[in-house]
């Protein structure tokens, strides 16, 4: 049972928290993350046609990943923004009719800068699908909030796991161009009518009562909103710098190793499916032992599976090991969110929780632009490895501290006394 003064700070709204209601919102929540996110993904199964069908190196391929990360990011801010405003229906339709735009005039380009500039759009559409739900859901649940929020950032895996595997078949059965075109038409009658049913908003109040707990547990621990949220901006870039590797260059690595594409789409494939698995169990036990301790198991782990990727290059051994990397560090990203949601404003929840994905979604972007320069400059990855693996050891230094920072402080404090 919630404690009385859970259920009063959430007033008339408290039987809607954690409502069967709330699980249905969840799962719609689930399946738009699933498809909204297809733009994350479909331009990693393409890196290496577009190298061959634009005749550039594989930083130039890189390109339009690192676009489409920036419009994932920037257009997750602005999104965020008016989830707070106008609730979350507006921010869906937008990133519906964009994702059909950036799609279907992608399928018309002729060169590498106009494909990234429909990459812009495609990532900016995507964005729909990725925060601003994350950021409504939390507003539906208290007791199960991180395995909510984890369902909730489940979608960009899962779209991870499922569109690669779709678009290799038909990127080999019927050509890129044509494959573009048909999310196009897809994606949009598939989010249009799903977003049209969540509709339905808690109450304004709601949001003012909360705020009491979240001032409270932020006096707690010592720091003010703004210095929370830059810490936890630089430990999402630096996290993600570091995931970027092998979630980007995954496939074109096993192409290189000559495996080829179609093995690397499968380990790509099951690097996000395990990553699902990841964030649900690190949403669960987020709930038992809190998001914080979470995130820097999480960090630790990925780190370890790094290291793996130097050491180890058979077709078999990257199957383990990408298999262990999606179970490490899938539980990473939807930590930020929870912690942000116990700490600072919920009526501002998807703007801050906008901010902070946006710099993980930056680190993806430089990240993966990074390794394809580090491959083309040195013709290998295992320095591109190497560089994520330090990008790590900043976020867990960075998460470590801020777990251990309102005991230091009490410490501190009890010493003066």
């Amino acid at each position: 049972m919630l404690e009385k003064k859970t259920i009063a700070a959430y007033g008339s709204d408290f039987h809607e928290i954690d409502s069967g209601y709330a699980w249905w919102r969840l799962v719609l929540t689930l399946i738009l993350g699933t498809v909204a996110c297809v733009g994350n993904w479909s331009v990693v199964v393409l890196l290496p046609t577009l190298q061959v069908e634009f005749d550039t190196v594989r930083g130039g391929a890189s390109l339009p990943y690192t676009c489409t990360m920036l419009g994932f990011a920037f257009g997750g801010v602005l999104m965020g923004r008016l989830a707070d405003r106008v609730g979350i229906v507006v921010p869906v339709l937008v990133g519906a009719l964009l994702l059909c735009i950036g799609y279907i005039t992608a399928a018309l380009t002729g060169n590498i800068w106009q494909f990234a500039a429909c990459s812009l759009i495609i990532g900016f559409g995507s964005a729909a699908g990725f925060s601003p739900l994350i950021s409504d859901l939390s507003h539906w649940f208290n007791k199960h909030r991180g395995l909510a929020v984890a369902f909730a950032a489940s979608g960009s895996y899962l779209s991870g796991a499922v569109w690669p595997l779709v678009i290799e078949h038909f990127l080999t059965s019927q050509g890129w161009r044509a494959t573009h075109v048909g999310i196009g038409i897809f994606v949009p009658l598939v989010m249009v009518p799903i977003g049209l049913l969540l509709r339905r908003r808690l109450q304004t109040v709601t949001y003012a009562k909360a705020e009491a707990l979240t001032e409270a547990a932020r006096n707690q621990l010592g720091l003010s909103a703004n210095a929370l949220q830059a810490v936890l901006v630089v430990a999402g870039f630096a996290c993600c710098m570091a995931m970027s590797m092998p979630q980007v260059h995954i496939v074109a690595y096993c192409g290189d190793l000559g495996y080829g594409v179609a093995i690397g789409t499968q380990i790509i494939a099951l690097m996000l499916g395990l990553g699902v698995v990841s964030r649900l169990a690190s949403g669960a036990v987020a709930d038992r032992i809190g998001a914080g301790p979470m995130l820097i198991l999480g960090s630790s782990m990925q780190a370890a599976a790094l290291l793996l990727y130097l050491f180890f290059n058979s077709q078999s051994s990257l199957y383990v090991i990408s298999g262990l990397f999606g179970l490490f560090q899938g539980g990473i990203v939807p930590m930020y969110a929870v912690i942000i949601r116990k700490y600072l404003p919920p009526r501002e929840a998807g703007i801050r929780i906008s901010l902070v994905l946006m710099a993980t979604v930056l680190g993806m972007a430089c990240g993966g632009l990074a390794a394809g320069y580090i491959f083309d400059a040195t013709g290998s990855y295992r320095l591109a490895f190497l560089h994520g693996f330090l990008w790590n050891c900043v976020n867990l230094a960075l998460v470590t501290w801020l777990i251990l920072w309102p005991w230091l402080r009490r410490r501190q404090q009890a010493v003066a006394v």
